[in-house]
């Protein structure tokens, strides 16, 4: 195992989740859904929780692994999670219910993200999370920049590809999705950008006030 690997898995291991938590990415992981990883989750609790957000919206809702999360640090805030799948979502608000998060702080959207996310209010969202189709993920971080506050924050899951994305050699369309998204942030002035490995890459964002 290389260096890298013993690190990533040291990380990962080093996470104590709720067991409502473990059971969830059991459920998820029976249903074929790839949830993020433990230290995702925790980077994720430790931004909505630093941030003190009051509003997330969450692109791909699988069966609610990283909305746990999310809720859990931010105790106060709302959830929109978008997600095309009706079942992952009905697993998702049971679990939120078994954790005790009240109905009323959290919104599941049935539906494509691409025709949901240009219907919701621009600058309301404290945290926006990305976890859906990679191929769609420039038009995704298009609309969570415009979804979020001044000072907010857009964070997208898996940007390294499982290694792809760091080979220049390759040319599938999710790597150069990401890679250009990427190179794309990196340039621009109206963000602040940093790419943590944890999982299989996690891209912060911070859009930044005039």
């Amino acid at each position: 195992m290389s260096e890298h690997d013993l690190n990533w898995k040291y990380v990962d291991e080093s996470v104590v989740e709720h067991d409502l938590v473990a059971r969830a990415r059991q459920h998820s992981l029976e249903l074929g859904i790839e949830p993020v990883s433990p230290a995702v989750g925790a980077q994720l609790a430790v931004l909505a929780a630093a941030a003190r957000a009051e509003s997330i919206i969450e692109v791909g809702t699988g069966v609610g692994v990283s909305g746990l999360w999310m809720l859990r640090a931010a105790r106060s805030a709302l959830l929109t999670s978008i997600d095309t799948e009706t079942e992952y979502q009905q697993h998702a608000r049971e679990l939120f219910a078994e954790a005790g998060v009240a109905p009323a702080r959290v919104r599941l959207i049935t539906g494509r993200a691409a025709e949901v996310l240009p219907r919701m209010n621009e600058a309301s969202y404290d945290l926006v999370f990305i976890d859906a189709d990679a191929p769609n993920v420039i038009e995704y971080v298009e609309h969570g920049l415009r979804l979020a506050k001044s000072k907010g924050t857009v964070v997208v899951a898996r940007v390294l590809g499982k290694g792809r994305v760091a080979d220049p050699a390759r040319r599938d369309e999710t790597s150069t999705a990401f890679r250009t998204l990427i190179g794309e942030l990196a340039s621009s002035s109206a963000v602040s950008t940093a790419i943590s490995p944890a999982g299989d890459g996690l891209l912060q964002i911070v859009k930044l006030g005039a």
